[in-house]
């Protein structure tokens, strides 16, 4: 199953992929959406078969797990064979 991220929410005011909490989503193929915290959709992503996209600008960008040295694992979209920044650029909730 793939959800599009439509919405974030940062914890604080710095906007930084690290700092984000949560993640409003939307399943087009049974029409239901949601929110999940960050903890949980690492894990749906990682271990749950699940994956994510974002859309802008015509295009779709996949969303990834990034495993720092150090702190948690966050979500981040990859396209065109590298990291980018979608999820910053979306609206927050």
């Amino acid at each position: 199953m793939a959800v599009e991220i439509t919405h974030v929410r940062y914890s604080g005011s710095y906007k930084a992929h690290e700092t984000i909490t949560a993640y409003k989503w939307t399943n087009h193929q049974d029409n239901t959406s949601g929110s999940s915290d960050k903890p949980t959709m690492v894990d749906w992503i990682d271990n749950k078969g699940g994956s994510a996209y974002v859309r802008g600008g015509g295009s779709q960008a996949a969303v990834g797990v990034v495993r720092p040295t150090s702190g948690q694992p966050y979500l981040r979209t990859y396209a065109d064979g590298k990291w980018t920044d979608n999820l910053l650029a979306l609206p927050t909730f």
